[in-house]
C-alpha cells in the first residue's frame, strides 16, 4: 500500500531547507520565512543569501569607493539594490530588484568621446543629481560619437542586457535632432542597431514644421546617407530626472568573455550641434533565461 504521507519542510534538516530555498527567489525565500521557525532561520541564513548574492560580491565590496557596513548577507544583499559607486568612482554596481541580476554603469569619463579632451568642444562638469562626481556637456561640434566597452565576464550569465546612454538636453541644445543619430550595440558576431532622434517625444511636431519651412530639402538630402537598419529609438523619461536611450540588447551566456561594444553617432551631417549632456551608459538585465 502506497504511503501517502507527506514530508513537512520545517521536519527537514536546516542546510536542506537552505538548499531548497536557494531555487526560489530572494523574495519567496522571505515569504517562506513565515512558514514554521525553522524555515525563518533557513532563509535567514548568511549561508542561503550569499547563494542569492552574485558570485564575485566579495571582490565587488573591495572595488567600493566608500565602505558599506552590514551584519549579515542579507543585509548586504538589500544595500546593493542602491546603486553604489566602484573603480574609483568611474563605475556604479547594484543588484536589479526584478530580477536579483548585477546591473553596471559606466560614467562619462569610462566612455569614449570624440573631442572631449578638448575644452573648445566638451564641459566637464559635476552634474545635478548625477550618482558620478562629474559628466560632460558638449558645447558644439560636427562629429558626435560615444563609445563604451565592458567585458560580458562582468556580467550575470545566461541573462539579456539592454544597453541605455542616460543623458539630458540643455535648455540651449541645438542641431541635435536634425538628422536621426545611429546607435549599436555589438559582442562578438552579434549587432543590433537602430536610430534615435535626440528630442524630447513632445517636440516632434514644432521640429518637424520647423524643418519643413526652413531646410527641408538639406535635411531630407542628409537624412538619406543615415543606416535606418533596426530599431527606431525615443529618449525616455526616469525617475532620477535623466533621459535614457536605448542602444540595444544583447545575451551574455555567462560561458564566453567578450567585449561589449556600445555606441551612439551622428557623423554625417555637415551642422554643428550642442548641448547634449551625458551622465554614462547603463546596463541592466531585460530577461532570465
Amino acid at each position: 500500500m502506497a504511503d501517502n504521507r507527506e514530508m513537512k519542510l520545517d521536519l527537514l534538516p536546516e542546510d536542506c531547507i537552505v538548499q531548497i530555498l536557494s531555487f526560489t527567489s530572494p523574495h519567496d525565500a522571505s515569504q517562506l520565512s513565515l512558514v514554521s521557525t525553522m524555515v525563518r532561520d533557513a532563509a535567514l541564513s548568511d549561508l542561503l543569501w550569499e547563494k542569492f548574492l552574485p558570485f564575485d560580491y566579495r571582490e565587488i565590496i573591495e572595488r567600493f569607493v566608500s565602505p558599506i557596513a552590514f551584519s549579515s548577507n542579507k543585509e548586504l544583499f538589500l544595500k546593493l539594490f542602491k546603486p553604489l559607486l566602484i573603480d574609483g568612482g568611474s563605475k556604479s554596481f547594484s543588484i536589479d530588484r526584478r530580477t536579483s541580476k548585477k546591473c553596471y554603469m559606466l560614467s562619462a569619463r569610462e566612455l569614449s568621446i570624440t573631442w572631449s579632451t578638448n575644452p573648445l568642444y566638451w564641459c566637464w562638469k559635476p552634474l545635478l543629481h548625477s550618482r558620478f562626481p562629474e559628466g560632460v556637456e558638449l558645447i558644439m561640434v560636427c562629429w558626435l560619437e560615444i563609445k563604451g566597452k565592458i567585458n560580458t565576464r562582468m556580467l550575470s550569465p545566461r541573462t539579456i542586457y539592454g544597453a541605455y546612454l542616460i543623458v539630458n538636453l540643455a535648455g540651449r541644445a541645438f542641431g541635435l535632432d536634425s538628422l536621426p543619430s545611429e546607435v549599436s550595440v555589438k559582442v562578438g558576431d552579434h549587432e543590433s542597431k537602430g536610430i534615435v532622434y535626440l528630442r524630447h517625444n513632445n517636440d516632434n511636431k514644432r521640429k518637424q514644421e520647423l524643418e519643413m519651412v526652413i531646410m527641408r530639402h538639406r535635411v531630407e538630402t542628409l537624412r538619406s546617407r543615415v543606416d535606418r537598419g533596426g530599431q527606431e529609438h525615443v529618449l525616455c523619461e526616469r525617475d532620477d530626472g535623466w533621459l535614457e536611450i536605448k542602444l540595444g540588447e544583447f545575451y551574455c551566456d555567462g560561458v564566453n568573455d567578450q567585449q561589449v561594444t556600445m555606441c551612439l553617432r551622428e557623423i554625417k551631417g555637415e551642422h554643428l550641434k550642442g548641448g547634449l549632456i551625458i551622465e554614462g551608459i547603463e546596463l541592466r538585465p531585460k530577461l532570465i533565461y
